[in-house]
């Protein structure tokens, strides 16, 4: 089964150029409500079975995002959101689990808070330890997240499975290693990673703490899996990185 770990969807796009790709002084046309089958068929296109999808962060989409899985409950699963200085993130949380979201994606920089800080991130760790969460971190360059501000957190909950997203690329991908090397409970996902990070991370970890993500629609499923293809050429352990590490993590049953 292959499972893609990170992809974005965003029912809202705003005025924000990344989301609308309008030249300066241009009006954002209006558009349509987000088309689920523009992803499901790209994933055909690629063969994937499964694929995660969150908000981008510009705006948290959580009801969207639930009703978009209930849409397609064996292709999508969702990772929803919050912001950890929220009056309510605890009960967002809990929400969001009761509503079958098996994660929650985290984004430091967007939101502004130091993902190393105990009194913030501790009751968000708890809670998703209480319902059975992953936690996905997006994680670039910049000093919100970098690896080990996330392993500071990570650690005391080695029961929560910790994604580094994009592993910290570009210039922190060696310390998300070495924070995946030492914690049984994080993991790096491939979105957004240049095919010699992949290489670096296999070299290193083996095929077991690697999950395959696309972050569609920035980049393409077909595009990943050759990215992966090239960088892991052991079909058993490509077949790890490719879905069945993240099916672990989704407690998923899965033939190999």
């Amino acid at each position: 089964m292959i499972i893609d770990a990170y992809n974005t969807t965003q029912d809202v796009r705003g005025r924000s150029d990344y989301l609308t790709g309008v030249r300066r002084g241009e009006t954002p046309p209006p558009y349509a409500p987000f088309d689920v089958s523009r992803l499901i068929d790209r994933m055909d296109a690629a063969g994937v079975d499964k694929a995660m999808v969150c908000s981008l962060a510009q705006r948290i989409e959580n009801d969207f995002l639930i009703d978009l899985v209930a849409q397609q409950p064996d292709r999508l699963f969702g990772f929803g959101q919050v912001m950890p200085q929220a009056d309510d993130a605890i009960e967002e949380v809990q929400r969001l689990a009761a509503a079958g979201l098996p994660g929650l994606k985290l984004h430091p920089s967007m939101h502004g808070y130091m993902v190393s800080d105990h009194g913030l991130l501790d009751p968000i760790f708890q809670a998703c330890a209480d319902a059975g969460m992953i936690v996905l971190v997006n994680a670039l360059d910049d000093a919100f997240c970098s690896p080990f501000a996330i392993e500071e957190v990570a650690k005391y909950f080695p029961e929560v499975p910790t994604i580094i997203a994009h592993m910290g690329a570009v210039w922190n991908v060696p310390d998300a290693i070495t924070v995946a090397e030492r914690n049984p409970n994080i993991y790096l996902d491939t979105s957004a990673t240049l095919l010699s990070d992949v290489k670096r991370a296999y070299g290193r970890l083996g095929p077991d703490k690697i999950l395959m993500g696309t972050e569609w629609p920035g980049s393409d499923f077909d595009l990943e899996r050759f990215k992966i293809k090239k960088a892991i050429p052991d079909a058993a352990d490509r077949a790890k990185v490719e879905g069945l590490n993240m099916a672990k993590l989704l407690e998923l049953e899965v033939s190999v």
